[in-house]
């Protein structure tokens, strides 16, 4: 339609609405378009007869021009709007308006009611509102409860002080086991600042977490290092899992919220996107920040390590802590090296001197030094260079990282003499969307030690990893600890919620280890997102020893395979209320033993699998 029959066409609309009823002004209004169109089109048609004729004639077409020719400008358009409501004035509008000085009040204006005990509303104790009397001031109160029911099969070692029954002396006993834990968490922070536009100038956060659990083994000597104990345990812990405060050193750019700030005390902090090098709520001092509009950030921190319960795994604050320092900066950059990507580049330097400690777990179990090689406590300086990727590359989402270990380990385990670490580690999970389903594959490379009596320690270990990868806690091999029998006692082939084989007594209270096999992975998945409050997801591993030559020296064996198995394993996640607050988890893994695993291992039962069921409970306020 041309710009003169649509305005027409609305002129006549408006005049009717102006002189007519309703029904009257609908009328005129499409007997009005209905003209205008059947006019536009009967110009159309001539325009373009006009334009045919000028063709076959020779004639110029309007609107066209032969080279060199340069006709005059055409006519000025001219365009009325007879009858259009003109805007009204400035001075029309009313001058008593009232200030809002901020958004509360609008709340409180619209009948929004603060309800203490609803964690989805308007809610003071949620940091929904200031606190009374205040305009910038803060309460944020967080309370979780995490249950865990754990049925799960292992090797489980047995000797001659372990058993009663004489046919399971020095191999491997019955292999099921239950796992019950709950946690309590209670977290309080106080928090001063714009909260809704920018971060806050101050925060102030206390988090603690109480828990008990108990642990039924059909074995002697397994949960108490006196055989006289008997095959199950019950205990509770209370840990502090945050102590911080946050403080912002900058004035924010309005235009943009680029911050400096610093934070001292026990706090979280993940070294990468996935947890590989370490991931851990330890005492720090931390400066962190960005800068050009969010697309750099960086972080300046070092941090100690408090001891850790043995069966909880939370922070002891009440014990002496350890001789092991950890210095890390980092350097994020997003769209780096290509749009949607973004890049990450680390050094970490972990130092520990606990080579005159001895440290036995409240078991009765030593772990430091790990009753391993010569039984001696280290001392150990190991620097570790990053990068680490996390995006997507057009319609491919992926996730990279790589580490590097340098540095010095002044007491190798098998000769006694200081060694050099020279150790790699590399991980990549491309996945890609279809709709509601994603696939993915993932892959792990972890270099192990080739020659154990050299002066060179080739197995890569982390500092503390919780790997979010290959379907982490869901993964038989990630979730349960492999016990290392007939060449350490009390020392792990892979630990809890780690992925390294790195013959550790544990990663919460045992050294990192250097002369250690390595670990390979190959593995595909796949997410279900079922429904929007449920989620499936299935994966299939295969792992192998990067290298057996520290498995042949500590069992003194001639020959061992390098194929652990295939680790197979599907979960579900629920949530009724389409929110993190209520969360339903449920997981069954299965691990089928390759050839290398079946000759570590064997046990009275002969089985022949290994399984892993996983119920979890966490609910949010």
């Amino acid at each position: 339609m041309s710009g003169g029959g649509f305005l027409g066409a609305m002129c006549a609309l408006i005049g009717a609405g102006a002189h007519g009823p309703a029904h009257d002004t609908h009328a005129e209004a499409a007997h009005a378009l209905e003209h205008a169109e059947v006019a536009e089109a009967s110009h159309a048609a001539q325009h373009a007869g006009e334009a045919m004729i000028g063709e076959m004639i020779g004639a110029p077409v309007e609107d066209r021009r032969r080279p060199g020719v340069r006709p005059g400008l055409p006519e000025a358009t001219v365009q009325t709007n007879e009858g259009a409501i003109r805007p009204p004035a400035p001075e029309a509008f009313p001058g008593d308006h009232l200030p809002v000085p901020d958004r509360w009040r609008i709340v409180d204006a619209i009948g929004v009611k603060d309800r203490w005990w609803d964690p989805y509303n308007q809610n003071t104790l949620k940091g929904d509102r200031p606190v009374k009397g205040t305009d910038h001031c803060f309460l944020v109160l967080t309370g979780i409860s995490d249950t865990v029911v754990e049925p799960r099969s292992f090797p489980i070692p047995v000797g001659v002080q372990t058993t009663d029954r004489p046919g399971s002396l020095d191999v491997f006993g019955r292999t099921s086991s239950l796992v019950f834990s709950q946690t309590s968490i209670a977290s309080v922070a106080f928090i001063k600042g714009s909260t809704a536009f920018q971060p806050p100038s101050v925060e102030l956060r206390l988090t603690l977490a109480a828990n008990y659990n108990h642990v039924d083994v059909p074995e002697k000597r397994v949960l108490f290092v006196e055989p006289s104990k008997g095959t199950h345990r019950s205990d509770a812990f209370l840990g502090v899992q945050e102590l911080f405060l946050d403080y912002h050193l900058t004035k924010f750019d309005n235009s943009r919220y680029d911050f400096v700030s610093i934070r001292a005390g026990i706090q979280p902090f993940s070294s990468d996107f996935r947890g590989f090098l370490f991931q851990d709520s330890q005492p720090g001092l931390r400066l962190f920040g960005n800068r050009d509009n969010n697309r750099f950030q960086f972080n300046l921190a070092v941090f100690g390590r408090l001891e850790k319960d043995t069966n909880s795994g939370l922070n002891a604050v009440t014990r002496t802590p350890r001789d092991d320092l950890i210095f890390l900066g980092s350097l994020y950059r997003q769209d780096l090296p290509i749009v949607g990507l973004t890049s990450q580049v680390i050094v970490a330097y972990n130092r520990n001197r606990e080579g005159n400690s001895l440290e036995v777990d409240t078991n009765g179990f030593p772990v430091r030094p790990a009753l391993l090689g010569n039984l001696r406590a280290r001392d150990y300086d190991v620097t570790y260079l990053g990068y680490n990727a996390d995006g997507r590359i057009g319609r491919i989402n992926l996730t990279a990282s790589a580490y590097a270990a340098v540095g010095e380990d002044r007491d190798n385990i098998f000769t006694g003499r200081p060694a050099k670490v020279r150790a790699f580690f590399a991980a990549v999970e491309p996945s890609y969307d279809f709709n509601w389903i994603r696939v993915r594959l993932s892959g792990l490379y972890a270099s192990g030690d080739g020659d154990p009596y050299d002066d060179t320690e080739r197995g890569f270990d982390a500092i503390f990893e919780n790997p979010q990868f290959a379907g982490a806690d869901t993964s038989y091999w990630i979730r349960q600890t492999i016990p290392f029998a007939g060449g350490g006692r009390v020392v792990s082939i892979a630990g809890r919620n780690g992925i390294l084989n790195s013959l550790r007594s544990s990663k919460e209270q045992g050294q990192s280890n250097f002369a250690n096999p390595g670990t390979m992975l190959l593995g595909a998945g796949a997410d279900f997102d079922v429904t929007p409050e449920l989620r499936l997801t299935t994966n299939l591993n295969h792992l192998w020893f990067e290298k057996t030559a520290v498995l042949k020296a500590l069992r003194m064996e001639g020959s061992i395979p390098r194929e652990i198995g295939w680790d197979a394993s599907v979960s579900a996640i629920w949530r009724p209320y389409f929110t993190q607050n209520v969360v339903i988890r449920a997981s069954a893994a299965v691990l089928d033993p390759g050839k290398g695993f079946t000759d570590l291992f064997s046990n009275a039962t002969g089985d022949d699998r290994y399984y892993s069921v996983l119920l979890n409970a966490t609910l949010t306020f």
